[in-house]
């Protein structure tokens, strides 16, 4: 592959920005979610057990165990990581030197602090989503990626040190796994999950409406013809399914319009749904599939290559671009029976293979699948292998040898473990994996080093939106609705833009209208905590105590409905939503009432051991207490997107200020060239062009 330098600084640039986008949402939600008087309060989930300090940090990775030397308690500790990560992840956002692996090893282990202790607890689900597991995976590859070092301060020494790290693309050949994986994985779970909206290609005639976060235009995606969201079903599969093992494509224009599909389809999701930093995340991983040139511009016409040979490969590649496209093109066509209607100006598709068919293919290629990655995996080694040959001098030459090894054995050792969760989606192939994968995987498995992932698996709510809707009461008689700030309640209020933000109470509100009450435990808590009056959890609902209709005094009685919501009907002023009332989701309580007594202790959410006072009120818990003070007042779409503005300015600043006003920049100016036979040297150490995917660009002379 070509030169990946630009593409790996904008990979861990964007890691960058979505650990500040994550860690500081959490943070806005800590106290709601897991402070002492939240839904589900942490100091119930993190409980010694009697087992030494290095096996338990092992069997619970996380830095929460050290918070009570910091005189802070475990929902602090998580507020002081939090706040620890956004800061940590701005400076490597605005700052160069900070994209260290220290850095990202610091971001890494923080969210995986914040993560593990409450994603294994029963009802704690608050921090259990695939983009949780999915940025924890991306982050530890982020810390592969980066240099050990510091980048040196002149562009001389960067040109005399260009060609000493021949390891550099092995752990970046990783992200572009990943995102096949993600890809992939995504688009064939949709099928083997037997979903008739997705197997009749009416999905997105559902989806608009019914995901959990709509936006604007999401009302008028859902608008749109029939045949258009059917079309668009085959599109998606398009590019979930067959373009993924374009990644790996010899032809660098096969990849880029593999990097532009994932692209498109992406961004079309950003606008249509409230999915957090997901979609932001998924384009990050997209980096992998650029090059050097490209992010440069470098798209001067090709001269005609000069020797045969080359041209020779140049129409290869060409007759193999065009095969490809003619194979996607034609194999549409037949698997959706694409037909044009001129009259009615449409196109008709449907489904013309079956699930068994479609079964026995994905046995077919899940293993090779494997072997692609496998064969990738082993050009970039052997491609590394030969950087290691052009490096000059035997102490550069050891110390590249020491680093290729141990990148190449971590690289290999990731792609292994990595191949258990993948072969999840196909049983066989899973039972027939390497022994040796299965238990490496469940080796470091608490770690979060691979996941499986399979997004929108099933359409829900095909008979309209189950929405979940609080009332309370302070007579039992006349109840008055608890709207939330971002999920559906009022029909006359637009759907909110919340991403990058993950409201998570909100999300979970979703999920729970699927099911009974019982089916989410932490509901119950919700409950009681409203009856209690907690403003914690009333901030999470409703950030502006005067928009909470119970500010003044809690509700004596709680209870909720739960209701199907549809968009309305093009015409309908005033109005976003209709609904229907469908039953009664939860009960009318009160504190003290048996049926809550009996929940609570159903499913261990009694507050047997009451919050201590605090016995120690350090500077840090302090210097929390205040920055909480200060930032509550700020919606969590605010903050970020404050913090985005943010970068933006100081961006826009140094460019315009320039390099030039600098006075490293003045040094620099006046600094002597170095000697020709260092830049010759330089030049001869580094890394092999990609001939495959580049052939029309003749060598420059020396």
């Amino acid at each position: 592959m070509a030169g990946s330098r630009l593409p790996r600084q904008l990979f861990l640039q964007g890691v960058a920005a979505v650990f500040m986008f994550a860690f500081a949402s959490l943070y806005t939600q800590i106290p709601g979610l897991y402070g002492p008087e939240g839904i589900l309060p942490a100091r119930r989930t993190l409980r010694p057990q009697g087992k030494g300090r290095w096996p338990q940090l092992w069997e619970t990775p996380t830095l929460l165990w050290e918070t009570p030397l910091l005189g802070l308690d475990t929902a602090q500790g998580l507020e002081l990581l939090s706040l620890l990560g956004t800061l940590l992840a701005l400076g490597a956002l605005l700052l160069h030197q900070l994209r260290h692996f220290l850095v990202y090893l610091l971001l890494w282990a923080a969210y995986l602090s914040a993560y593990q202790p409450f994603s294994l607890q029963v009802g704690q689900v608050f921090l259990y989503f695939q983009w949780d597991s999915l940025l924890l995976e991306t982050g530890f590859l982020a810390l592969l990626v980066a240099p050990l070092r510091l980048p040196p301060r002149h562009k001389h020494a960067q040109g005399r040190l260009a060609g000493v790290l021949p390891h550099e693309d092995l752990p970046f050949w990783l992200v572009r796994w990943l995102l096949f994986r993600l890809m992939f994985a995504s688009g064939v779970v949709k099928l083997t999950s037997r979903c008739p909206a997705w197997w009749g290609l009416t999905a997105l005639t559902y989806h608009f409406e019914t995901q959990c976060l709509p936006t604007p235009a999401s009302w008028f995606a859902h608008h749109l013809p029939v045949w258009l969201h059917k079309l668009s079903v085959v599109a998606t599969f398009l590019i979930e399914i067959a373009v993924p093992p374009l990644f790996f494509a010899p032809v660098r224009r096969l990849r880029l319009a593999a990097f532009y599909s994932q692209v498109l389809l992406q961004v079309l999701i950003i606008i249509t749904g409230n999915y957090n930093f997901f979609n932001l995340l998924t384009l990050v991983l997209t980096t992998a599939l650029l090059d050097d040139a490209h992010l440069a511009g470098n798209s001067r016409r090709k001269k005609t290559p000069s020797s045969w040979p080359k041209a020779l490969l140049a129409l290869l590649a060409l007759l193999l671009e065009l095969a490809v496209y003619g194979l996607l093109a034609s194999g549409v066509v037949y698997c959706f029976g694409l037909e044009v209607d001129w009259e009615q100006h449409s196109v008709h598709s449907k489904t013309t293979f079956t699930f068994h068919q479609f079964s026995q293919w994905l046995k077919m290629v899940t293993l090779p699948t494997m072997w692609l990655g496998a064969a990738s995996l082993a050009w970039e080694l052997l491609t590394a292998l030969w950087r290691w040959t052009q490096v000059r001098g035997w102490l550069q030459k050891f110390c590249a040898a020491v680093q290729l090894s141990v990148f190449g054995t971590a690289t290999v050792a990731l792609f292994t473990i990595s191949l258990v969760p993948y072969s999840y989606m196909e049983p066989s192939t899973h039972g027939r994996l390497w022994t040796g994968a299965h238990r490496l995987f469940g080796t470091v498995e608490h770690l979060q080093l691979a996941h499986s992932y399979g997004l929108f698996r099933r359409m829900t709510g095909l008979g309209g939106r189950p929405e979940v809707v609080l009332e309370g009461s302070y007579d039992g008689h006349h109840w008055t609705e608890i709207e939330f700030m971002y999920k559906p309640g009022n029909v006359s209020r637009a759907p909110p833009i919340v991403a990058p933000h993950q409201p998570r109470l909100d999300w979970q509100m979703w999920f729970a209208a699927l099911g009974p009450h019982t089916h989410s435990p932490w509901f119950t808590s919700l409950v009681l905590r409203l009856l209690q009056g907690k403003e914690p959890v009333i901030r999470l609902i409703q950030n502006h105590a005067p928009r909470y209709p119970f500010h003044k005094q809690p509700p004596t009685y709680v209870r909720a409905q739960r209701y199907k919501y549809r968009f309305s009907k093009p015409g309908e002023q005033g109005q976003w939503w209709r609904r229907q009332w469908v039953e009664e989701f939860f009960p009318s309580v009160s504190l003290g009432d048996p049926t809550l007594d009996m929940l609570l202790g159903q499913f261990g959410l009694q507050d047997k051991s009451p919050p201590r006072p605090r016995s120690s009120s350090s500077t840090l818990a302090q210097a929390l207490r205040w920055m909480r003070e200060q930032l509550s007042p700020l919606e969590a779409p605010a903050l970020l997107w404050g913090l985005l503005g943010t970068v933006v300015a100081i961006r826009v600043m140094q460019a315009l200020l320039g390099p030039q006003s600098s006075p490293r920049a003045k040094e620099e100016k006046h600094r002597p060239a170095p000697p020709e036979d260092s830049v010759a040297a330089s030049k001869q150490a580094s890394p092999a062009p990609d001939v495959s995917s580049d052939s029309q660009t003749p060598r420059r002379k020396k």
